[in-house]
């Protein structure tokens, strides 16, 4: 089942596989419910009336994305290579504890072709596309939904304490098109993909699994809720496998879209 969000005359409204959910449905609710009672709860709020209309970020305005670093291979020997002080992220790689770190607030979090954005402040910046984790807040994987955790290379290799400012800006996040409710297990071998495009033409494609991670989902969502509550659940990027090579930047105009299992997500750099 596939729950996406569509803007409405009326305001933001849920569906569920293309029909339209109770418009008392939210979020907010399903997320506070045990995984065990997720179904019913939305075949309860299921009408048989088509969902139209434009495509929003899967996520409602108060809740928080957050996201893990240098959970692939690929990603490790990147910041290695754009940081002076490559050691870090060789350690965190290997350590018990996962890097993770506060990405967006859902009000900030863009959805299917709407614009991000680069810092003008920035000469390197790619984007990273990612497994996104859906979480209720008793800390279970519902499901997930594609993301792409935009990232200022140039800020975050000057310096590792400027990843705040490297990972956190308008624009800087978008997540869908839809919520895709999954088991665990169903996500251990997802394949991720990218392609760029510029003026029409093809720049760069890469594609990984999700097989390839250093880490298990479960274990980076129970670093996130050890000491951190979500009452209306979380959003976590899990990482990525996929980094362009040193001499690409985005530039504005640029498509990005991002393929994660079934779910592909477009956004064009504005």
């Amino acid at each position: 089942m596939q729950l996406t969000r569509h803007q409405t005359p009326m305001g933001p409204r849920w569906a569920a596989d293309k029909h339209w959910l109770a418009e008392t449905f939210d979020l907010g609710s399903l997320l506070e419910i045990p995984h065990s009672e997720i179904g019913a709860f939305i075949d309860g709020q299921k009408t048989a009336e088509p969902a139209p209309g434009d495509l929003l970020a899967p996520i409602e305005a108060y809740q928080e994305v957050w996201a893990s670093g240098v959970t692939y291979l690929r990603s490790r020997e990147a910041r290695q290579s754009e940081s002076n002080t490559g050691d870090v992220y060789d350690r965190v790689y290997a350590a018990q504890r996962p890097e993770l770190f506060f990405k967006a607030i859902g009000w900030r979090v863009m959805g299917p072709h709407q614009p991000l954005r680069i810092r003008s402040d920035s000469h390197w910046n790619v984007p990273e596309p990612e497994l996104t984790l859906v979480i209720n807040r008793h800390g279970e994987i519902i499901g997930y939904t594609a993301g792409n955790d935009m990232s200022s290379r140039s800020i975050e290799g000057e310096n590792p304490l400027y990843l705040p400012q490297a990972k956190i800006y308008d624009a800087s996040c978008s997540l869908g098109p839809a919520i895709h409710l999954l088991d665990i297990s169903e996500m251990s071998d997802l394949p991720i993909e990218i392609a760029i495009d510029r003026a029409g033409q093809p720049i760069f494609q890469g594609k990984t699994s999700t097989a390839n991670m250093n880490r298990k989902p479960e274990e980076l969502v129970a670093y996130l809720f050890r000491e951190l509550s979500f009452p209306q659940g979380a959003f976590l990027l899990t990482g990525t496998g996929i980094v362009p090579p040193d001499q690409f930047t985005l530039a504005p105009g640029d498509s990005v879209t991002i393929m994660v299992g079934d779910l592909t997500l477009v956004n064009e750099i504005g």
